[in-house]
């Protein structure tokens, strides 16, 4: 579980979802995060994704991550828009 860190951004390499980003919203365990990127998946219903499909990238979405961390509520727009504004949307 090296690596892996609330609000990080993700990608997955297979699956019906292969190369869409992700925000990582909740992890699991060493095997498994919860990802939903606010469209495709929604952050009522993540996805539950094995770690070894996804690729793990060195940014985060510091105010998703923050959020999470103090347990405040965020919407799909605002998982959309920290996406789209580094361009991953």
């Amino acid at each position: 579980m090296e690596g892996v860190a609330l609000g990080q951004i993700v990608h997955s390499r297979a699956g019906r979802d292969k190369d869409r980003y992700f925000i990582v919203v909740g992890i699991i365990d060493e095997n498994y995060v919860l990802i939903s990127d606010g469209d495709l998946r929604k952050i009522d219903n993540p996805k539950k994704k094995k770690i070894k499909h996804l690729v793990f990238h060195n940014r985060f979405a510091e105010d998703i991550a923050e959020r999470l961390r103090n347990k405040k509520n965020i919407s799909d727009a605002d998982l959309r828009k920290s996406l789209q504004s580094m361009g991953l949307l």
